[in-house]
């Protein structure tokens, strides 16, 4: 019996199914899992496998630190309003740069490179956003415990004005030593290697 399958078919679902898939902000199509990754920039980190995604199902934001910045806001409070995002995942890890200068050596860095830090733009398209009087350390939000820095990082985005209430907010510590993800103070390796008392 002859198949009645013309191959031409199946070939002008795939490109129809590709074109949507490379217009889905001009045809309102959302992620796949309605979902905005904050991670860290670090390369040792694979989000797209520890978080269980594929290509389309999320957008993701690195920066250093994994840092719930200004330009972050501006990100998830646009992806929130207006291109269906309902959740968000924060991922920072172990051993992260962020914990690894003195809070006086990356000062001294940055003032070394650019001179006085309270004129520099912040933003080349926004002269006005300078540090001003902060110091340049809130700016660059250095850490000292990946734990208490991912859950601040979560609260930040709970607390912020510009994200809808019913957006679900997460964050996870990828452990870079394991390959594995944890919540944020459920250090298993510690219980599991101490003795109980």
């Amino acid at each position: 019996m002859a198949d009645n399958h013309n191959h031409h078919e199946h070939v002008d679902e795939t490109v129809a199914e590709r074109s949507d898939w490379a217009r889905r902000r001009r045809e309102g199509i959302p992620t796949n899992e309605n979902l905005l990754v904050v991670a860290c920039m670090d390369e040792r980190i694979p989000v797209e496998e520890v978080l269980g995604l594929e290509l389309g199902d999320a957008q993701i934001y690195r920066n250093a630190g994994g840092k719930v910045t200004d330009d972050v806001i501006r990100s998830a409070a646009l992806t929130t309003n207006f291109f269906d995002t309902d959740e968000i995942i924060v991922v920072n890890h172990t051993d992260c740069g962020m914990m690894s200068a003195p809070d006086d050596a990356v000062r001294e860095g940055l003032e070394a490179q650019a001179g006085d830090l309270s004129d520099i733009d912040l933003d080349p398209s926004l002269p006005e956003l300078t540090i001003g009087d902060a110091d340049v350390i809130d700016w660059v939000k250095m850490t000292d415990d990946i734990d208490e820095a991912c859950a601040a990082q979560v609260e930040y985005l709970r607390q912020s004005d510009l994200i809808p209430e019913e957006v679900t907010v997460s964050g996870y510590v990828y452990e870079v030593e394991s390959g594995e993800l944890r919540v944020p103070g459920d250090r298993i390796a510690g219980e599991i290697s101490e003795r109980q008392t």
